[in-house]
C-alpha cells in the first residue's frame, strides 16, 4: 500500500487543522490520559501500536490502534451532559461506519480500576 493510502486510512482526509490542534492536545494532557497512556505506549498491550489525540476526519480520538480499528475515549463530567453525550452518540456513529470500535471510559475508572481497564481493552485487540 502506498503511503497516501495509508495515510488517507489512517486519518480519513482530516484538516490540517485538526492535525494541529490534536498536537496541542497532546501537550496539554490531562492527568488520566497520562495514566492510561503509560500502560499503551510502547506496544505495551499485545504489541499493539496506540496513537494518543490521532486525528480522524473531523475529530480527535484520544487514543487510537489502526491495526485493531479501536478508539478509546476518556469521558469526564462534562459528558453527562445531554448534548454531550447525543454528540458523543452521532461521533461513535460516524466511526463505527468506518469499522472503528469506539470503548468509553469514564476517567474515575482509570484513576481507581486501571486493571479493568486494561483487561476490557485487552479484549478489543485480537
Amino acid at each position: 500500500m502506498n503511503e497516501e493510502k495509508y495515510n488517507d486510512n489512517l486519518h480519513k482526509g482530516s484538516r490540517f487543522s485538526t492535525h494541529q490542534h490534536a498536537r496541542e492536545l497532546r501537550h496539554a494532557e490531562t492527568e488520566t490520559e497520562k495514566i492510561l497512556w503509560t500502560f499503551l505506549r510502547n506496544r505495551q498491550l499485545k504489541g499493539k501500536k496506540f496513537r494518543r489525540q490521532h486525528a480522524f476526519a473531523h475529530y480527535i480520538l484520544d487514543f487510537y490502534c489502526h491495526e485493531c480499528k479501536l478508539a478509546i475515549e476518556l469521558d469526564g463530567h462534562g459528558h453527562t451532559k445531554k448534548e454531550q453525550q447525543q454528540y458523543d452518540a452521532a461521533r461513535t456513529n460516524l466511526l463505527n461506519e468506518y469499522g472503528i470500535k469506539v470503548i468509553r471510559f469514564w476517567n474515575n475508572e482509570v484513576l481507581q480500576e486501571q486493571e479493568k481497564v486494561l483487561e476490557r481493552i485487552r479484549a478489543c485487540l485480537d
